[in-house]
């Protein structure tokens, strides 16, 4: 519940069903958690699975120090930094990303599990992502396939062709 919270303080999304704490509604739509952040993180390919566990005890921990420092009182039902509210989950996250925080790095790479996640579909297969519709891919109108499953670009994305492409080029697009 620890990682939901933080993935969608990232990238917030609507709850999952009534009561959801994890994800407490702070926008339309789908976020980070229902885009696969959480799969993402434990997937072989994003490297850390190992330390999970270990995170979501240091933002626990960070979580427990922002409510004895600001007056506030955790609900004991859920681990403290699920237990903060959007807005105070949000001050927090600023705080451990913030260009002086002793651990800024670690935090921001989690962080980047969410943006990955909601921007790029990057738990499944992009195919899949789409065809499921994906809620990150869907907002940022990511292009689908053609019929055939591959993605063709008639039009340049500057307008323009940049560079010729190289005469040994094969009519598939591989170089030769």
């Amino acid at each position: 519940m620890t990682l939901e919270a933080f993935a969608d303080t990232i990238i917030p999304g609507e709850q999952r069903w009534p009561g959801d704490r994890a994800v407490p509604g702070a926008a339309t739509g789908g976020g980070a958690v229902t885009s696969g952040a959480l799969d993402l993180l434990v997937s072989e390919e994003g490297g850390m699975a190992g330390t999970l566990d270990t995170l979501a005890l240091g933002l626990d921990d960070h979580a427990t120090d922002y409510a004895e420092r600001t007056g506030l009182t955790l609900d004991p039902a859920v681990p403290p930094f699920v237990a903060l509210s959007f807005e105070h989950r949000t001050t927090l996250t600023a705080e451990l990303t913030a260009r002086d925080s002793p651990d800024q790095e670690l935090w921001v790479a989690l962080a980047m599990f969410s943006v990955m996640a909601w921007d790029t579909g990057a738990a499944e297969h992009t195919v899949d992502a789409i065809a499921a519709g994906h809620p990150g891919l869907t907002q940022i109108g990511f292009a689908p396939p053609d019929a055939d499953g591959l993605w063709r670009f008639p039009d340049f994305s500057y307008g323009r062709v940049l560079a010729p492409s190289h005469p040994h080029t094969t009519p598939t697009g591989d170089p030769a």
